[in-house]
Order: C-alpha cells, then structure tokens, then sequence
C-alpha cells in the first residue's frame, strides 16, 4: 500500500490536491480523528485486496489538540512496513490572507481577530509537520493545472522532486520587470528580428525569429555561459531550502529575443530537471508599438 499525507496550510490548496489525488486513482480520506488513523492505516495494510491501493490522508489544523499525536503514529508508520510521503503544501503569507479575504472565510484560528494572527499561529502549530515533510509545494504563484502536473509526475510517474519550483519567464523591458524574479536577464544586445520587416510581427517561437537571434554566435556563447551559470546555482538553492525560483529573460518588447532564449533555457533545464518546472511567455503576445530606436 501506498499512502500519501497531505497537509499544509489552510487556503494553501489541500483540498485541491486531495481531489486531483483522487482523480489520479487514490483513496482519500480528509480530517479523520488522529487517534483513528493509526488503525485506519493498519486495517488497509492488513486487507490482501487492498495491498497494491494508493491511500491519501488529508490533515490540517481543524485536528485541534490532537494534532501533536500524529508525530507518533508518523513515526511508527516509518520505522514499521508502510510506505508513507508527507506533502506539506505552503503559501505565503500575504497569499493566504488575499485568498481568504477573497472567499470572505475566517481563518481557523483567528476567531475574532485578524486572519495574519491566525496565519501565525498556524504556522507555529504545523511546524513538526513541514520538518517531517518529504515534499513541499509552495502555491504562492502555482496554477491550479501547475499544481496538478507537478502532483502527476511525483505520484504517477514517481519522479525525483528537490522541492524547488523553477519558473523561466520571458519578459519585454517596456513593460516593466516581473516583480517576483529572482534572477533578471537582459538579452538586448542579441540581434533583433523587431527590425526586419517579415520577423516583426512573429515571435520567438518560430524558427525564422530563432534563426535570426542565434545568428554570428553571440547568442549561442551567452546560452553556454548562461547554462554553466543556472546548473551551478540549483544544487546550491536547494541546499538552501528555496522552494520557488523565477528566472526572467528580458528584451525590449518580450515576443523576439526573450522568448528565444527562455525557449533554449527552458529545453536544457527540462533535461536536467524533469519535473519542477514550467515556460511562460509573460508579453510575447501584446502588440503595442515599440518606440523607434529601443
């Protein structure tokens, strides 16, 4: 038997996950009593009909006082035969309190005061449950289909997670740099195809336009050193604990030489990192007029 705990904190998107578990073939249960798990699991284990069943069990802060018992009936899982993941799903705080002021729902533990009191709190009291945590998934910038793909490939495909998130993102300068990047580049000195009267219209993800940025070497020398820099740089964040990590490529306008580039990122990193990451093309579809001279 396979079980996966799914936990984290309220408004992360537990529920969420839990559902999309129970599309993927599992057996989910949400917020049964702590005390009942224990023989829930054993009761499963026990069942020859149910040894090969994929088994999720939702938990959160609505356990109340019991919640410090699951560190017990955790660790008699592990050092016994079952098989068991912990999925803490995160956001940040400033998230939560927007999608919770959104629903027009209280936190649970908030009461009568403030949901970032409430917030804090909950943090406090899930913090055994994060340390214990095989996975972690920051929601803070996942899309409901980002959360389901990474979800797949962890428990359908079994892939390696490092619990970092990396989105490569193309952007144009004129529309101002994506305030969540992490690390910026700026790749306007590569040829533009926004001058050529046939290219100007097209985007970097065609063959033509990728043809004309990579002309002379230039671009083909920056991606090497580009490539050196970013596989250095991962290992070393996930020893940190980083969880999300934005990479912005900037041109002037985001449709040419950005989303070349970010393509060409994009396709070694998913050698590398089979999972953990996602493209977006932030403006490659806007179609304002680029002041003469940029």
């Amino acid at each position: 038997m396979k079980l996966v705990v799914v936990t984290g904190m309220s408004g992360a998107g537990k529920t969420v996950a839990l559902k999309m578990l129970e599309d993927m073939g599992f057996y989910c249960v949400d917020n049964l009593p702590i005390p009942l798990m224990g023989e829930f699991v054993s009761l499963l284990a026990d069942n020859p009909e149910r040894e090969s069943e994929k088994v999720a069990l939702g938990i959160d802060i609505r356990s109340g006082q019991e919640l410090p018992l699951f560190d017990g009936i955790l660790n008699s899982w592990r050092n016994g035969s079952v098989s068991c993941d912990v999925l803490f799903l995160d956001c940040s705080d400033e998230v939560l309190v927007r999608r919770y002021k959104e629903t027009r729902r209280s936190h649970p533990l908030s009461g009568t005061g403030r949901i970032d009191q409430g917030i804090v709190r909950e943090r406090e009291k899930l913090a055994f449950l994060k340390e214990e945590a095989d996975y972690i998934f920051d929601t803070s910038k996942l899309l409901t289909k980002d959360l389901r793909h990474e979800l797949e490939n962890l428990f359908l495909e079994h892939r390696n997670y490092d619990n970092l998130f990396i989105t490569v993102l193309s952007f144009g300068f004129k529309y101002g740099i994506p305030a969540d990047a992490d690390l910026v580049f700026d790749v306007r000195f590569l040829p533009n195809p926004f001058y050529v009267e046939e290219l100007k219209n097209r985007t970097g993800e065609e063959a033509a336009v990728r043809d004309y940025v990579m002309q002379g070497g230039t671009a083909e020398l920056f991606l090497k050193k580009l490539y050196d820099l970013i596989d250095f740089l991962i290992p070393n964040y996930v020893q940190e604990g980083k969880n999300q990590l934005v990479i912005a490529i900037g041109c002037t306008g985001g449709r040419h030489r950005s989303v070349t580039i970010a393509d060409a990122l994009y396709r070694h990193m998913r050698l590398l990192r089979p999972m953990g990451l996602k493209l977006e093309h932030r403006d490659k579809d806007l179609h304002r007029q680029v002041p003469a001279g940029k």
